[in-house]
């Protein structure tokens, strides 16, 4: 392949970027309540001491007990710019392991791919970073500023993690940001919103043969649901599809009802409740969303006085967008371009990211990394093995145009 990184620093980087691949995988760290072999601490700690082995200044943070941040930083001891580089440490469930091919947590290499829980999403991308921030080091690079390793925990759930990095003020000072995701090595500067709503709707538990005598909510929230449905569709319609995130989206994901006890086919449940996943883009303003869902539900309590409900924001986060011409974007651009010898294909994430919490900080974003965009949280998960060696690469010439400013 064509790169602009000596062949010995890439042979010695494409070592290293496997094995501690391998290593990280191989510590299963999806999280679980009160379970000790199934969290983000054994895999921190792993990292943390990893970092401090290789002579970086390694600092470890509980945000609550038992899920702890690692933040590595490497000073030039220069005036200039500080560029982070962002991968966390949990993975999703590895459901069934019955179903893989491979042990998920084995790290398993066959064809020139690994396979295991947290090699796409995003171990690979993680110790991709890592190996290219100590590659400069090893061969007394040359550079300005410096590099914060951003490693945090829970970027599955409600990115507790990043939220706690930037209160503890380690991004006040960071002038852009790289998020390690897998993204086939796209540029991407753009990704969806997303607001997480709960919504319980009450009625009066009832025999089924006599429906009169109760409040059935699951028809109240059958025609919420409805009515969800034609706003998606309007906001399609009205925003047409985004060049890099494609359509906006309101998805109803969980239905339960009853909430609380054992459900039974004669018995109406008084209590129904529904959780929404909102993908928005950057047209969209979220305020001016709920306001219209909040409009639809009133006007469904206007026309049936039973209609009962409580809606609840679990999660707001902004889509996102960088322009491409931002230094962070260029020197990654510019990266892949050298090193890959191809023309870069800008493109936007489907999902959020932690990137999302660093760019309401006010810090510019460029998210890429090695990965099949459609692996993440599937079974049999994996990773190409060159691309890893390729992504390090692309760190590693990106830090550099970064922190040199280079045009």
């Amino acid at each position: 392949m064509k790169t602009n990184v000596e062949y010995d620093t890439y042979t010695r980087d494409r070592e290293a970027v496997i094995n501690l691949t391998t290593d990280l995988v191989r510590i299963p760290s999806v999280y679980r309540d009160n379970d000790p072999y199934g969290n983000e601490t054994k895999v921190a700690l792993y990292v943390a001491q990893y970092l401090r082995d290789r002579g970086i200044e390694t600092h470890v943070e509980e945000v609550i007990p038992g899920r702890p941040n690692v933040i590595g930083i490497v000073d030039s001891g220069k005036p200039g710019k500080t560029l982070l580089f962002e991968g966390h440490t949990d993975v999703v469930t590895e459901g069934d392991k019955d179903a893989w091919t491979y042990d998920p947590f084995s790290a398993h290499i066959v064809d020139g791919r690994m396979y295991g829980r947290g090699t796409n999403d995003t171990k690979g991308n993680l110790a991709c970073m890592i190996t290219a921030v100590h590659s400069l080091i090893q061969d007394k690079e040359e550079f300005t500023g410096k590099i914060i390793l951003c490693i945090p925990v829970d970027e599955e759930g409600l990115m507790i993690g990043i939220k706690h990095f930037i209160k503890q003020g380690w991004a006040n000072d960071v002038d852009g940001a790289i998020i390690c995701e897998p993204e086939e090595n796209n540029v991407c500067i753009a990704q969806r919103g997303a607001m997480r709503i709960r919504i319980d709707v009450y009625g009066k538990m009832a025999h089924g043969a006599i429906s009169w005598s109760g409040i059935n909510p699951n028809w109240r929230m059958a025609r919420l649901i409805v009515e969800l449905e034609k706003l998606e569709k309007e906001e399609q319609a009205r925003l047409g599809e985004d060049p890099y995130l494609k359509w906006p989206s309101i998805t109803p994901t969980i239905l339960q009802a009853p909430v609380k006890g054992d459900a039974q086919i004669n018995v109406i449940p008084d209590h129904c409740m529904m959780t929404l996943d909102i993908r928005t883009v950057p047209k969209q303003n979220h305020d001016e969303l709920l306001g219209k869902i909040n409009a639809i539900i009133q006007r469904l309590k206007e026309d049936d006085s039973d209609f009962n409900l409580e809606l609840t924001i679990l999660d707001n986060r902004p889509s996102t967008i960088t322009d491409a011409d931002d230094p962070v974007v260029k020197a990654i651009y510019d990266a892949v371009e050298s090193v890959t010898g191809e023309k870069p294909i800008y493109n936007g994430v489907p999902g959020a990211t932690d990137g999302t919490f660093l760019h309401m900080h006010g810090i510019p974003i460029v998210t890429i990394g090695a990965g099949d965009r459609d692996i993440p949280h599937q079974i049999n998960e994996y990773i190409d093995i060159e691309e890893l060696a390729v992504t390090t690469a692309i760190y590693r010439d990106a830090a550099l145009r970064f922190l040199k400013g280079e045009e």
